[in-house]
């Protein structure tokens, strides 16, 4: 596979570029979480050779190539989710009764993954802005047995007037994290693509800064490494919302140095607190997860 030299120079100054590399062109080993809704984690151990993701007690690593042709995966038992996509969900923490929005919900494993945690109880507002991303969004939810969520369809910033007392931004991004699954995101990099996501992430997540409660708990991630998506966005809210604070997020995980600085531009102090995740330092996609809460 071709890098590209100035993918290359930009991410040098970032990471161990020979370990991200090395990473990066390993396979991603095939994880799921249990559906709790439908089944517990005793029963797919006796069917399944589980080891257990050590952030997540419902999410394992699991061998086999065809997980997803097996009659659990059909009946909604388990949902093949990649172990970093998990934390996101665990650090908003959503408690039965509560109402929750997840802005960016397609295809649907985090939205699963709160509504078990929900117990299926209270309200999840499930949005996607793509007809064509819905209708799988809509398939996950009743696969999994998932009764307590409300799909809708229209961009994440016009909700409006409504409250919730927590809110997941998993923002579209340039999806430089992903190149385990798919060199494709590294042939579309480029700087440009960068720019124009952010421009969408910071309307998405001071959208949901105005929506949630006192109190309440917002959390931003992105399947991207790159800092003008992830540490920038989150240093600009805290300038914006001031009422915002970021919280760190208390995993078992070996985590990367959140940037604080790049090209240039100094980020707020803050961001030193969120959860930056390179491919070597847990076998997982790359990966960013900032977690804020309302005073």
């Amino acid at each position: 596979m071709e890098w590209k030299q100035k993918f290359v120079e930009r991410y040098s100054g970032l990471t161990d570029m020979d370990k991200f590399i090395e990473a990066s062109l390993k396979p991603l080993r095939k994880t799921i979480r249990v559906n709790t809704l439908k089944t517990t984690v005793n029963e797919m151990k006796n069917r399944f050779k589980l080891e257990q993701i050590p952030w997540c007690k419902e999410g394992f690593y699991i061998d086999g190539t065809s997980i997803g042709n097996t009659i659990e995966h059909f009946l909604g038992y388990i949902y093949l989710q990649g172990a970093a996509s998990m934390i996101p969900a665990l650090a908003l923490d959503p408690k039965p009764e509560e109402k929750v929005l997840d802005m960016c919900a397609a295809p649907g494993s985090k939205t699963s993954q709160i509504a078990a945690m929900m117990k299926n109880r209270g309200v999840i507002i499930a949005n996607d802005h793509k007809l064509d991303r819905i209708k799988p969004l809509t398939l996950n939810l009743q696969r999994c047995g998932v009764l307590n969520a409300i799909v809708t369809q229209m961009e994440g910033y016009w909700f409006e007037g409504m409250n919730f007392d927590k809110v997941l931004v998993d923002a579209p991004c340039s999806g430089v994290g992903t190149i385990r699954k798919s060199y494709k995101s590294l042939q579309m990099w480029n700087p440009n693509l960068v720019k124009q996501m952010c421009g969408i992430q910071k309307r998405l997540l001071i959208t949901a800064a105005e929506l949630v409660n006192p109190g309440g708990t917002v959390v931003y991630s992105t399947c991207t490494l790159e800092p003008q998506e992830n540490e920038e966005v989150i240093s600009w809210l805290l300038d914006k919302k001031p009422d915002m604070k970021v919280k760190k997020i208390d995993l078992p995980l070996k985590r990367g140095k959140p940037v604080e600085e790049f090209e240039g531009k100094t980020y707020n102090s803050e961001v030193r607190k969120c959860l930056r995740l390179w491919p070597q330092d847990n076998d997982t996609e790359g990966f960013f997860v900032a977690k804020l809460v309302k005073e």
